[in-house]
């Protein structure tokens, strides 16, 4: 049996699939900036704010571990967004497009 040939060119021009594009693009560019500045700090604090990085809140736990563990979460945080928006909008428009496309 023949497998389904699929204009790719067209899809592509598809204006749903520009929207999709465009979409998830933008979402994921700005989390990534914004991630990636945020994983920058913890060095660059360390270096230019040891100060900061040194001060006890809890016992013998400083603001630095605070936030070096803060980045898990921040990253979970992140995670957990991008599968709520992804299953809201970016699913949507890719069943629009396949059923269109049917």
């Amino acid at each position: 049996m023949a497998e389904k040939q699929y204009d790719w060119a067209a899809i592509a021009r598809n204006p749903k699939f520009v929207e999709l594009h465009r979409k998830k693009t933008a979402f994921l560019v700005g989390w990534w900036l914004f991630s990636t500045a945020y994983y920058f700090l913890l060095p660059i604090g360390a270096a230019f704010a040891p100060g900061l990085f040194k001060v006890k809140l809890i016992g013998v736990i400083n603001f630095g571990y605070i936030f070096a563990l803060s980045q898990f979460f921040v990253s979970w945080g992140i995670a957990m967004y991008y599968a709520r928006v992804a299953n809201k909008d970016f699913d949507r428009l890719t069943r629009e497009l396949v059923d269109e496309l049917k």
